[in-house]
């Protein structure tokens, strides 16, 4: 059985493209999550959203499986990320210039959106699993299981790390998120990162997704990373008019 794993488009709809097509050639797959972030940040949106509703008619709803991540949410509620108080005048002007930043960025996403496509975000829901026969259970979530915003990466303390997935079942979690891509054990838990499809921050100028494939008790992780046409996204960026280009081109650039 084989799963592939995708995340964090943030409306690079180049990338995702090119992301489909490496996984057809690679030989599909039986299963494919989408583990949220599709829309903000990158000049096409509306595009990706529409590309992802498309895949149910190729996949079949049984096959793939779409959950929110924070980005998602900010655009539907309105919230926007978590910050600690700062505690200088300095940065409380930095602060302010970037909520303002954001506002801009999310109000120009979310202007892009038909309410068909805001209400697709909307009902998203926020975990996945599956029951690989012989494997066990495998869990797929967007920052750590219950918590969008949630950071597990390659330095989070073991301690720390085993916590996020305490009151979980089963032996493999993959999330996204963090932009990077991760294969870790813990104590009990193997966690694995699929980076990002749209914007990389490890590997900038590629598209990166997860290939899992389960034989019996064994699953061989293939973390794919897809070169695509940067030029052409950036040039779309500044045509489009976001106001968060500047931002953006700059992680495609250098991560």
């Amino acid at each position: 059985m084989r799963l592939a794993v995708i995340s964090d488009i943030h409306g690079n709809l180049a990338a995702l493209e090119t992301v489909l097509a490496d996984l057809e050639a690679a030989g599909g797959a039986d299963h494919l999550w989408v583990l949220g972030d599709h829309a903000a940040f990158g000049p096409r949106p509306a595009e990706c959203v529409r590309r992802l509703q498309g895949l149910v008619e190729t996949w079949g709803e049984q096959r793939i499986s779409f959950i929110s991540g924070n980005t998602d949410r900010y655009l539907v509620t309105g919230a926007r990320p978590r910050m600690k108080a700062i505690d200088s005048e300095e940065k409380f002007a930095k602060l302010l210039q970037t909520r303002k930043q954001q506002d801009a960025d999310f109000a120009w996403c979310l202007s892009q959106l038909s309410f068909a496509e805001y209400e697709w975000l909307a009902k998203l829901r926020h975990h996945l699993d599956l029951d690989v026969p012989g494997f066990g259970w495998v869990v797929g979530y967007h920052g750590t299981p219950g918590d969008d915003e949630g950071m597990l990466t390659p330095d989070t303390p073991l301690e720390e790390a085993d916590d996020a997935l305490l009151d979980r079942e089963g032996a493999l979690g993959v999330g996204g998120h963090i932009h990077q891509q991760m294969d870790r054990q813990l104590s009990r838990w193997r966690v694995v990162n699929v980076g990002s499809v749209g914007i990389s921050f490890d590997m900038p100028e590629m598209a990166q997704y997860g290939i899992f494939s389960f034989d019996g008790d064994q699953v061989a992780v293939d973390l794919r990373a897809i070169p695509y046409d940067v030029d052409a996204v950036v040039a779309d960026m500044q045509e489009v008019g976001n106001p968060a280009h500047e931002w953006v081109v700059r992680r495609l650039r250098e991560g």
